[in-house]
């Protein structure tokens, strides 16, 4: 069996190219759409539900294609109480994730524990939300091959192919291969992200891949790497599966750490980790640069919205559309993200530096703008 979990939502093209492992079935958002999709009586199914959760109708339909477990994504707790209390009602016992979005490690780790109690042979996934994905085929390809290399008690992670020196990415570095997983190599170190400079020189000497942050593993086999740095906090997470309603009184206690530093590097160090090389076509949309190059076309400014409210001159760049005229004049890779309540202007360059705007606006109070 093999659980997918991302963060509020299901990864689309992942749902479409691992609909061939074992029974698997995902429910994304718009749950009334997506149940009439699903096939009768599947293994498990796999909600990522919007922030006001499924719903009476949604769990109704859900539950009468008999699911043998079904694993409930939520991001809003009231939301995942309603939800959980209308599954118990129609006879299921559930598995339920919370996945708060500020600390996306410690949900993964969360997922794990109530899998291992679950079902210790489970092997679970973790893949972002906001990932491009345009060849379904090889992403299951890699899943499938990361899944086999996972059952023999590797932390897997896919290693995408670079193809170009990307200083927003951090890197893979690989070891040796796998004996009996051709294609598979141990990971001799995750390298965080370089400047465009040392990228180029990855490239030249080959052996690097981008991290994706996509992860393959036997939920066991996670807890035990993250017991042999953080001991208390794999025990504080054991201890929650055992009794789920302690959960909202340790979780403010859990510590706030990426996986990739938890887990990922000193377990790369301790020869535990394992890399599956992929060469889909592959991005992250992380920020307004990476979706200006995915939306980019033939118009030197791209507008997502509105194309008749926006008005540039000499311009290029990116522009977000919010029901206000916009123009835009004599500035290159310019990106503007019209909202309601807010207006960010910024270049394409520095784009990821939003995050100090929205830190600022946190610590000001402003938490209606974030």
């Amino acid at each position: 069996m093999l659980v997918v979990e991302s963060a509020a939502s299901a990864v689309a093209d992942g749902a479409s190219a691992l609909a061939d492992l074992p029974q698997v079935q995902f429910v994304r958002g718009r749950a009334e759409r997506e149940i009439s999709r699903l096939g009768p009586d599947p293994d498990v199914g796999v909600t990522a539900p919007p922030r006001a959760g499924l719903g009476k109708a949604a769990v109704r339909d859900l539950a009468a294609r008999a699911p043998q477990r079904i694993v409930h994504i939520a991001c809003d707790p009231a939301a995942l109480a309603r939800d959980l209390s209308l599954f118990a009602a129609a006879g299921y016992r559930t598995t339920a994730l919370r996945a708060f979005d500020a600390f996306p490690m410690t949900h993964h780790m969360e997922a794990a524990a109530l899998l291992e109690r679950r079902d210790p042979d489970a092997v679970m996934g973790s893949f972002a939300a906001d990932h491009v994905i345009t060849d379904p085929d090889g992403f299951g390809e890699a899943v499938r091959t990361a899944v086999a290399v996972a059952r023999e008690d590797w932390l897997v992670t896919l290693g995408i192919e670079p193809t170009f020196p990307s200083s927003a990415f951090g890197y893979i570095r690989s070891g040796d291969g796998l004996d009996g997983h051709p294609g598979a190599q141990r990971v001799a170190a995750f390298v965080e992200k370089p400047s465009v400079e040392v990228a180029t020189g990855y490239l030249a000497e080959g052996g690097y891949r981008w991290n994706a942050g996509m992860f393959v593993v036997r939920p066991t086999v996670l807890l035990d790497l993250l017991g042999a740095w953080h001991p208390e906090f794999a025990a504080s997470l054991r201890a929650v599966a055992a009794a789920p309603d302690t959960l909202t009184e340790v979780w403010p206690s859990l510590p706030k750490i990426a996986l990739d530093h938890a887990v990922a590097e000193p377990a790369a160090d301790a020869g535990r980790v394992a890399t599956v090389p992929a060469s889909f076509a592959w991005d992250d949309i992380g920020d307004f640069d990476s979706l200006a190059t995915l939306l980019e076309g033939e118009d030197p400014v791209t507008v997502l919205g509105d194309a008749t409210a926006v008005h540039a001159v000499d311009a290029t760049g990116l522009v977000v559309t919010g029901g206000r005229t916009i123009a835009v004049v004599g500035l290159e890779d310019v990106v503007v993200v019209d909202t309601p309540d807010a207006v960010l202007v910024t270049s394409r360059a520095r784009a990821q530096e939003v995050k100090a705007v929205v830190a600022a606006l946190k610590e000001s109070g402003r938490t209606d703008l974030v």
